[in-house]
This record gives structure tokens, sequence and C-alpha cells, in this order.
């Protein structure tokens, strides 16, 4: 995510390290780095103009302290401008309204609009909402179709509209259905184009006036740049849009639709999308996402994965097992490796570390293909084996590749790597693995988010 605006800020910061102070010229330097890389990665020029200026200003005021480098009082005020530029705080959904609360989502064919419409009604299903969802789209083939297969996936309800129905029809016969039956939330999703045009501005302002939603939600590719933003402006002034849902941030993108959307719309990102699975929307943290792309990590978001993703059970009993003096085994190495898997593999993990530790951490072989093939290794040995590993000698070995369909130098490698693992468990003593390992990094960030 932003690879290379990160790459190019974090070179920035290292340019004033070691100088004894901030001064005008080698802030002035830094700066001229920051605005080439902001605008590299299609931050639009305007918004880029007023951010240089806030830091130079809050730059020269700044006194380094004894316990900071140049370098690093540089980089808090970086970080405080770009928390500030996209929003300083996460904007919840606000779904207070008699039900059903009616979601409006916006935006351009190709957007991902579809999709996240799935991966919100799975958030709210997983708040205990009842939700029903709806296409509007009466000009796509198969858009109905496609929705319906999105709902059934998620375990939500979708409303069967009729073909010789307009798109105010739709609307507004699935809004009596709701109403009838009983659901939180309407999600209602809306015809999108290649390009803006008059006539689905028209419908989609027609909708909104009569549906009168309380969240109207602008879906943007994020990998579009500013070309994405420009349409954003032009939705902005003609829907009351109350956030923006950035899409498709695990791809290659440049970083300047999540940097410039909020200062042009007016309007909070609420969500960002990651993958095509219907558990990849998370809730948008300014700050978060300033820490990430200046490779300081995002230590409190792995928190979250953690807390949602690890078994609490399987976490109090391997530390009650630490605690008791036994020790670490393969079938807890095998374990941890699950966990790491459910919350998005070691890539999604080192992508959240601080630049330092996930550059330690990448000639760890711990790659998502490695650990399928561990796991494999491990359900190849015997029970005994596991909760003994010293057994494993050669004719086992032998035996346990041949299993799993690996060479022997593979399972010698494995059992390397859970020697360490095996170390690092001792040395936390009473921790609880995993989640508690994230959960005192997370301490140590001071809570914030």
């Amino acid at each position: 995510m932003l690879e290379t605006l990160s790459d190019r800020l974090s070179k920035v910061i290292k340019t004033v390290t070691g100088q004894a102070r901030l001064t005008e010229s080698n802030i002035k330097d830094a700066l001229r780095e920051v605005r080439i890389a902001l605008l590299e990665a299609d931050v639009g020029l305007p918004i880029v103009k007023d951010f240089i200026e806030e830091v130079r200003a809050k730059a020269e005021g700044q006194e380094v302290l004894g316990s900071l480098t140049p370098g690093q009082a540089l980089i808090g005020v970086v970080k405080d401008e770009l928390t500030a530029l996209m929003g300083t705080s996460n904007a919840e959904l606000s779904l207070f309204a008699q039900p059903p609360a009616i979601i409006l989502m916006a935006g351009l064919q190709g957007a991902g609009k579809t999709t996240t419409c799935g991966k919100l009604a799975f958030k709210l299903l997983r708040d205990k909402k009842r939700v029903l969802l709806v296409s509007c789209d009466i000009r796509r083939p198969a858009a109905v179709a496609q929705l319906a297969a999105i709902a059934q996936q998620v375990g939500v309800d979708s409303y069967p509209s009729e073909k010789h129905m307009s798109a105010l029809q739709i609307a507004e016969s699935a809004l009596e259905f709701a109403k009838r039956n009983f659901y939180d939330v309407l999600i209602v999703d809306t015809a999108g184009r290649l390009s803006i045009d008059q006539e689905m501005m028209n419908e989609i302002k027609t909708l909104s006036t009569t549906l009168n939603p309380v969240e109207t939600l602008f879906t943007l590719d994020a990998m579009q740049g500013q070309d994405a933003v420009n349409v954003a402006r032009v939705f902005s002034e003609t829907l009351s849009l109350t956030g923006v849902i950035l899409t498709k941030m695990d791809g290659d993108s440049r970083g300047g639709a999540a940097l410039s959307v909020r200062k042009v719309t007016g309007q909070p990102i609420k969500f960002i999308g990651t993958g095509e699975k219907m558990d990849g929307l998370e809730p948008f943290f300014p700050e978060r996402l300033a820490t990430r792309i200046l490779g300081m990590g995002d230590i409190l978001s792995l928190v979250d994965d953690a807390k949602k993703s690890v078994d609490d059970k399987e976490a109090v009993k391997l530390a009650k097992k630490l605690k008791s003096g036994k020790r670490f085994n393969l079938e807890d190495f095998k374990s941890q490796m699950q966990q790491m898997q459910k919350m998005g593999g070691m890539g999604a993990i080192m992508e959240k570390l601080p630049a330092n530790l996930s550059q330690a951490a990448q000639g760890a072989s711990l790659d998502d293909k490695a650990a399928s093939r561990t796991i494999g290794i491990i359900e190849s040995m015997t029970v005994g084996e596991r909760r003994r590993p010293e057994v494993i000698k050669a004719s086992r070995k032998r035996r346990i590749a041949k299993g799993a369909g690996v060479s022997v130098q593979e399972v010698n490698k494995l059992l390397k790597q859970f020697e360490q693992m095996q170390k690092m468990m001792k040395l936390m003593g009473k921790g609880g693995g995993l989640k508690r390992m994230l959960s005192g990094m997370g301490g140590a960030m001071g809570g914030r988010g």
C-alpha cells in the first residue's frame, strides 16, 4: 500500500537525520523532495502547495528536543499534517434513524461499488444488523444477479426487482419491503458509468431526494489517483455525500486519492477496501495510514486484526501452558501459523510492521506459501513427534518429507525455524503468543488511533 510514496518520504527524512538542528536551509531541501514525492503520488498541485506551506510553518518553529533528531522532529510534523489532510480521526457510519437506515452507494463503473456493498453488508451483519441489499442498476447486464450472488455469499437478503421497473420504482418498492419486514439497514447500489453523464447524475439525485438516505457513500478507486478525485468532486457537488470508501488500496496505488479526496469533497474517508474477500473492508484511521506512509508501521491495526481473528481460548490455553513451564511444541507452532493466516497472511502482517522490523523479517522465509507448506509438514508428523520434536531424527525426517511431498532439507528448515520460535516463546514467559505480543506492541504505541 502506497509503497512508492512511503519509500520517497523515508529517504527525505534521512536527508536531515544526523544534522544538529532544523534550519531554514535543510527544511527547504527536505520539503522540495516531499513536494516531488506528493506530486508523483498524484496529489493535486493546490493541495500539495497548501500542505508544504503548513509543514514549513510548523517545522521552522519546531524545537528539536534532546531525545529527538532533526529527522524525527520533521517526521513528526509531516505525520501530523498528513493526518490532518486525511481527516484527523475515524468517522463511523451514522445509522441513527427510524429503521431501515438507508445507505446510498455512488460511484463510477469499475470502482468496485457492488463488491463494496457486499463488504459493507458483511460488516453490518457482524454488528448484528439485519441488512437488505437492492440493485437500482437497470443498465448493466446481470447487475441485479451479481448483487444477489454477493448477498447470498455474505448471508444477507437481496430484493428481487423486476425487469420492467425503473430505478426509482425499484428503490421505492425495496424500501416498502424493508419496512414491512423489519430490516435495520437498506443498502442501495446505484448505476455506474465509465464516465460521468447527466442522465446518471439526474437519476442518482432523484434517488437521493426520494429515499433521503442517512449515508451517501462515494466509492472511489484508489488506483485511479487524481482522475478519481476529480470525479468525486463532481459527485459531491450533485449529492450530499457523507463519506468516501477507497477501494483497491492493496493495489499499486500512488496514493493521491487517499491524500486528496477529503480536501476535495469535504467529507471523511470512512472505509478502505482491500482484496476480493468479503471481510476486506477496514475502518479508515488517518493517523494509522500516515504512520504507514512514513514507514512507522501500523501496530494498532495489527492489534485490531488479532482481536478479530485470533482465538481467545487458544491464546489463554497457550499462555497457561507457558506459564506452567511446559515447552512450546510443534502443535503450538502450527496454531500460531494458522492464526497469522487468519489475519491475512505474513504479507498483510509485515505491511503493517514498522519499516525496520519488516525489513528484518524479510529473510525469515515466512511468505504465505511457505506458511502453508510448514503447516503441511507438521500435519505429516505423528502426535508424539509434534509434542516432542526432539525425537525427530533422520529416518523420521525422511518419512515426514515423503508424506508432505517436500525435501528433507525443508523439514530441517522448519525444525530450525521452530527452535527459534521456541526460544522466543520462552523469553516471552507469560505471553499468550501472537495476540499477546501484538497487544504489547500496541500498548507501547501509546494507545493512539
